[in-house]
């Protein structure tokens, strides 16, 4: 555990008992704090009570007399739609608003470094899609290469949960918007921007607040070196704002679908990975046979966790037999089964349209299971991406509505996922790839994506 400094002695109020607050909360002791909690559910409150801790509502008239930090767990809105009430009457009352991730960053060094060889470093991983992916990535080929690495943030440990990094280790951190809007302090010694696309827009005031809670990272983080995926406007802006001129190594430039050769770049074409820096090509790799990185848009992933193991000090052969053996994430392009000719892929974590259109480029002869909790915006990309679909298993409880929207496509009304799956296996042949792909959120059916991949897994296993 990471204990929290700079509040010994003093009172700080935890609002949300998930997972980062209930750490959170004992970090905060752990370093000597008097903690109060609050959860708006009554299971978070009885969490707070098994926990020993006093429960207190921050939106409560006086609750935050003497309260000197109030911390929020990421899900809590604190400036659009509307602040929680909480962090209303914090701003009200001039009490600072932080959340775990800040207090990491705050509280990570100790006087100890001074005597190491190598102090740790950081590597903090945003962007829309692939961030899971690129994160477990640079976990796996750091680790494969002997290094001493954790993963923690948005996937894997809570930040505060992980052990204090020793002499040498790497601390690879994947951050969401809501994680990097909210926190007062950020300082990665690499950051990593995957890419831009339209989501959690209500959440952030529309696409301008979404990418600004991301370029947080880098504008106020300041990173010693940024990986920038340039395949949207918002990733060249970045980049741009981030170096002197096209020779500063501070920066890598990483692609999916075009060459980079001035300055440090790292792109992917016709599956194979380049490497070139000041005009010339120092590395490559083939990715076109590794199973856990299917698709062009896992083939951004790599060029990511490439730049940024290459700035770790990694030979480009090291880092290519470590991707041979990255099994892939659960949920993310993940093979469940192979059977009959018959490949049964869950990407279940296709939440947006754009993932989804993604995942659509990665495999031929598809049958496409999709459908859920739709987002914001049409559908039309997704049917100019779908021209490997043979059929399309529409689930959810507006089926029939998301169903109308994919035009030209042979579509069917499944509803359930068990129809869905029944029915692709009726229907598939040798050489098919059924994909889960839903391109919208899964609260309509299940508790979350996990849910509604396992649930797949499930069905396909039963199958045999």
């Amino acid at each position: 555990m990471i204990p929290v400094r700079g509040y010994e002695g003093k009172t700080v109020a935890v609002l949300g008992f998930g997972r980062s607050g209930r750490t959170a909360a004992r970090a905060l002791q752990s370093g000597g704090a008097r903690v109060v909690a609050w959860d708006d559910g009554p299971a978070g409150r009885a969490a707070v009570e098994e926990e020993g801790l006093e429960l207190r509502d921050p939106a409560r008239q006086g609750a935050l007399e003497e309260v000197d930090l109030l911390v929020v767990s990421p899900g809590i809105p604190h400036l659009y739609p509307a602040p929680h009430p909480a962090i209303a009457a914090a701003w009200e009352h001039g009490v600072p608003v932080d959340n775990d991730i800040g207090l990491f960053f705050a509280s990570l060094g100790s006087s100890g470094w001074a005597r190491m060889d190598q102090p740790p470093r950081v590597v903090a991983v945003t962007g829309s899609n692939g961030k899971s992916t690129t994160a477990a990535l640079i976990h796996h080929v750091l680790t494969e290469a002997g290094k001493s690495s954790q993963l923690a943030g948005n996937i894997g440990r809570g930040v505060l949960d992980i052990d204090p990094p020793e002499d040498g280790g790497i601390v690879v951190l994947e951050l969401s918007s809501y994680q990097t809007e909210l926190a007062r302090g950020m300082t990665p010694d690499i950051g990593v921007f995957t890419n831009l696309t339209p989501d959690h827009l209500d959440r952030h005031g529309g696409l301008g607040g979404y990418f600004a809670a991301k370029r947080r990272l880098f504008s106020e983080g300041g990173p010693d070196r940024c990986v920038i995926g340039v395949d949207e406007p918002e990733g060249q802006y970045l980049a741009n704002q981030l170096v002197e001129g096209t020779g500063d190594d501070r920066l890598i430039r990483v692609s999916a679908n075009r060459k980079i050769t001035r300055g440090w770049g790292v792109f992917a074409r016709k599956g194979w990975l380049s490497e070139y820096r000041k005009g010339r090509q120092v590395g490559t790799i083939d990715l076109r046979e590794i199973k856990g990185l299917p698709g062009a848009h896992n083939h951004q992933n790599a060029c990511a966790a490439y730049a940024v193991a290459r700035t770790l000090g990694l030979a480009p052969r090291t880092i290519a037999a470590a991707f041979e053996t990255f099994p892939g994430l659960p949920h993310r392009s993940q093979l469940v089964a192979e059977r009959d000719g018959i490949a049964w892929i869950n990407d279940s974590k296709a939440t947006n349209v754009d993932s989804a259109v993604k995942a659509l480029g990665a495999f031929s002869r598809i049958r496409w299971i999709c459908g859920g909790l739709r987002k914001e915006g049409d559908l039309s990309p997704l049917v100019e991406a779908a021209g490997s679909v043979v059929k399309a298993y529409v689930i959810g409880r507006e089926a029939e509505a998301f169903a109308t929207e994919l035009k030209g496509i042979e579509a069917e009304v499944c509803t359930t996922m068990a129809r869905a799956v029944e029915r692709a296996a009726e229907e598939a042949e040798a050489g098919d790839t059924v994909l889960l792909a839903p391109a919208a959120a899964s609260f309509d059916q299940y508790d979350n994506f996990e849910k509604r991949g396992q649930d797949f897994a499930v069905l396909v296993d039963a199958l045999t």
